[in-house]
Order: structure tokens, then C-alpha cells, then sequence
């Protein structure tokens, strides 16, 4: 048998390609959009993809399946479980709990596992020449590595109000299938530490059914209403951008099957651009954004949050601009396509051009902690963090507004005093500071460091 396991760390969204090496056949999991790495595998180990499958209807990312299916030809094997609402609409094998298929001598099994969606389903894949029983589990969003997959999102980010309470419900019962497997059985999740589908996953790949009935949490409750009550409390904001996966994995729609390259803009062309209102995302470091940037230009720094991060902030009609380096362009637009930004109108390396064309650039002001200190009755403190964050400990007189709502919440905001803006470390106060400057803001400063600075150079929060 082959395996490989393929990790994306700027969504934390891991997939597989499992073959048979007798007959040649593979099987990809959860696909990515950016299908090159699984074809690349699949020729190197001389495989030919013949079967590809979904364990649900992602929320977090574009799935790459029918980019695969369009250039392998394989057949899709996705859910039909679910009910009316959860079916995929266009033409697959659909699966349904205990339902099995041959990969060569691979065999899959199909498990019903809702919870985290109504339709998810799991696969338990059995190597026939080396064993009669079951090696590997592949579940999806259903159980990672210490955690489960939240039963909130089809709530809070795709707005179908009365779900999450059912969903943690059914979660409780497919966990009582997992528990009854034996525990020798590898788990290899979709996701791992960093992702928005749960709110405690584990920096390590895999597990096994063993590992995880001993000091996974959610299967140390046996109470269903003290479950329920535990798995829902405390998960963090679903980007913007879920609600949109969510409609666009379950249909038709336009398919990259190569990835495209952006086009370097001239100067000419990013002025005229700037003057017709494109949005400019720059992915500069938070300090080199503040120490000059566009005017109207938002900061989403290039690290492993930037796909998230653009997920909240951009849309799916209007163009865009990057200000990267040209050696970074690439593994950007990978990161944006595979949520589905395809409209990156171009990109510009160096915004010095713009001032030596006589482009005013713009500063974001820096507090430090002793500067936040001397002017606090004429600042205010908003603080961008997630609630739960906030709720272990804030800034006294500070008022919240979560980073990726400030653009709903725009008209709170005071426009006779400084709005200093602090997160954790300084990186998602950038961005917030970025968008209110963007929307006419002209005193809006970032605390250097957050709130970590803030209490290590001890001064006092407010402890809840």
C-alpha cells in the first residue's frame, strides 16, 4: 500500500493519497484546489488517480475535487447522507453508511459520522493482503487529534439558525461508533492545530482510536447534555469566507486546474488602479506597513493566518492588488485560490516606486505601553481579540469590537480621540488599524506588542 499525507499549514487542512501498488490505483481524500502536488505524487510512484473522495461539504476551504475529476477523469465519491439540504449537485457516486468501494486492493468503508455536518461520513480503509481488518480511519472534520469538529459553523457562518445544538447531538452519537472501534486503528483528521473547525486540535498529524479515548476531551464525557453544553462553549469566530464554501463545494463552478500567475502592474497601472477604488492588500511585515503603505491599503501580513485573514477581509466580486515580493507571489495566490479569491487583478514589489512618482504614503502610528499609559483618558483602547481571549484578561476601560467585524461595526467608533487598537501580539491589531484608516480613520494607532507587551512590562488587566 501507499500513503502519503499532504499538509497545507496556512489552513491547517490536511489530505491524502492512499494507492495500490499491485494494480496502480490511488485514491485522493480532501482535496486542496491546487491539484499539482497529487498529480505529481501520483506519477512518481507511478499511480493513476481512479477514485476520489469528500468526507463532508467543506466550509474552510475550496476542495480541489472537481479539479481532479476534471483533469484525471476519476470518479467522485461523495455523501448522500445528510437529507435534501446536503447533497452535493453535480454527477458522483453517492455514499451512504456502510456503503464500501475498491480502491485495487484497497478496501473503503463508509461511516455515517454527523456532528460537525449532517451529511459528514468517515472512511475505514482496510490493506486486504496484509490484514482482513481495518488500519486507518480517515475522518475528516469528525475527530482530530484531541479535539472534534465544531457542530456551529452551519449556524454562524452559513446562517441555518437552530443547527448547532442538533449537530452537538448527533456529534455525541457518532462518537459512540468511534469509541467502539478497535484501538489499534491510525485517525488521520483533515485538520490540525491553527484550524477555525474546532477550538483545541493537536499539533501532530495523526493519532489512533487508543490515543484518543484516553486523553481526547470530548470522549471523556459521557453525559449527553454536559457534552453538548462543553463542545459548544468556547469555539472561535468562523471567518466570513465559511459561508461561501460552503455554497460553492456543493455545486458547479468555475475550475482552476492550473494555477494561475498574477501579473506585474506598472506603476502607471497601480496609480490608476488606486484612483478607481481597487482594494491593495499588503502582505509587508506589520512594522514596514506602518512605517509607510498605500493610502486605503489594508495590512494582512504574508505568515500562516494570511489565507484566513483574506477569507474575513476581501470579497468574491471585486479585483484586488498584492504588494508582495515577487519570490512570494506564487505560494499567495495558492493560499488565495484555494478559498476561492481568484480575482487578483495583479501585483506590485516595491511601493518606493509610488513615492518617486510622487505618491504620498501614508504612516500607521505605533504606541508603545508607556505612550498608551500618559494618554489614556484621550484614547480609545479597542481591544480586537476573540471573546474567549478577552475573557481570560483586558485592558481596564478598553471596549471590543472582534478584528474581523469592525467594518459592521464602524459607526461605535469615536472619531474625536485616538482609537489605539491592540490584539495579543500586534498582528491582528494591524490589520483592524488598516481598515479603519482605510474607511477615513485618520487617528488610529497600533499597540506595539498588544496586550502580552502590556503585561510584561507590568502593567495591570483586568482579570475575569
Amino acid at each position: 500500500m501507499f500513503f502519503k499525507h499532504i499538509y497545507e499549514p496556512g489552513l491547517a487542512h490536511a489530505s491524502y493519497i492512499v494507492g495500490c501498488q499491485k494494480t496502480g490505483e490511488a485514491l485522493v481524500i480532501d482535496a486542496k484546489r491546487d491539484i499539482d502536488d497529487y498529480l505529481k505524487i501520483a506519477e512518481a510512484e507511478k499511480l493513476k488517480i481512479t477514485h476520489i473522495a469528500e468526507t463532508h461539504i467543506h466550509a474552510d476551504f475550496l476542495a480541489g475535487s472537481q479539479e481532479l475529476h476534471e483533469v484525471t477523469g476519476a470518479k467522485l465519491y461523495l455523501s448522500d447522507e445528510g437529507g435534501p439540504d446536503w447533497q452535493y449537485s453535480f454527477p458522483h457516486v453517492g455514499l451512504k453508511d456502510g456503503d464500501s468501494f475498491m480502491v485495487g486492493n484497497l478496501k473503503i468503508e463508509v461511516v455515517h459520522t454527523p456532528g460537525h455536518t449532517p451529511e459528514h461520513i468517515s472512511f475505514l480503509l482496510t490493506d486486504t493482503p496484509a490484514s482482513p481488518h481495518p488500519v486507518m480511519m480517515f475522518t475528516g472534520d469528525f475527530v482530530f487529534v484531541g479535539d472534534v469538529g465544531r457542530p456551529d459553523l452551519l449556524e454562524k457562518a452559513a446562517g441555518i439558525i437552530g443547527t448547532k445544538e442538533v449537530g452537538a447531538h448527533q456529534m455525541f452519537h457518532s462518537l459512540k461508533k468511534f469509541k467502539a472501534l478497535p484501538d489499534h486503528i491510525q485517525v488521520w483528521p483533515a485538520h490540525g492545530a491553527g484550524s477555525a473547525c474546532g477550538k483545541a486540535l493537536g499539533a501532530v498529524p495523526s493519532s489512533t482510536v487508543g490515543y484518543e479515548k484516553l486523553v481526547n476531551w470530548a470522549l471523556q464525557i459521557d453525559d449527553e447534555e454536559k457534552f453538548v453544553t462543553a463542545l459548544l462553549e468556547g469555539q472561535p469566530e468562523p471567518p466570513k469566507y465559511f459561508a461561501m464554501m460552503k455554497r460553492l463545494n456543493k455545486t458547479t463552478r468555475p475550475l482552476l486546474t492550473t494555477v494561475p500567475s498574477p501579473k506585474k502592474l506598472h506603476t502607471s497601472e497601480i496609480l490608476e488602479a488606486i484612483a478607481s477604488g481597487v482594494r491593495i492588500i499588503d502582505t509587508r511585515n506589520k512594522l514596514s506597513f506602518a512605517g509607510g503603505h498605500i493610502p486605503g491599503s489594508i495590512n494582512i501580513q504574508d505568515n500562516s493566518a494570511f489565507s484566513t485573514w483574506a477569507g474575513w477581509i476581501l470579497n468574491y466580486e471585486d479585483p484586488f492588488i498584492l504588494i508582495a515580493s515577487e519570490g512570494r507571489i506564487e505560494s499567495l495566490t495558492k493560499a488565495l485560490i484555494r478559498i476561492g479569491l481568484d480575482n487578483i487583478k495583479g501585483y506590485l514589489a516595491d511601493i518606493e516606486e509610488l513615492s518617486e512618482a510622487g505618491l504620498e504614503l501614508e504612516i500607521l502610528k505605533q504606541f508603545t505601553c508607556n505612550d498608551l499609559e500618559q494618554n489614556e483618558e484621550s484614547c480609545f483602547i479597542l481591544d480586537v481579540r476573540n471573546e474567549s481571549e478577552r475573557e481570560v484578561a483586558r485592558l481596564n476601560n478598553s471596549h471590543h469590537i472582534f478584528a474581523g467585524y469592525i467594518t459592521e461595526h464602524v459607526e461605535t467608533l469615536p472619531e474625536d480621540k485616538t482609537i489605539v487598537v491592540h490584539c495579543a501580539g500586534g498582528d491582528r491589531s494591524a490589520i483592524a488599524a488598516s481598515l479603519l484608516m482605510s474607511m477615513g480613520f485618520d487617528n488610529v494607532a497600533n499597540l506595539t506588542g498588544g496586550i502580552n507587551a502590556w503585561i510584561q512590562s507590568g502593567h495591570k488587566v483586568i482579570n475575569n
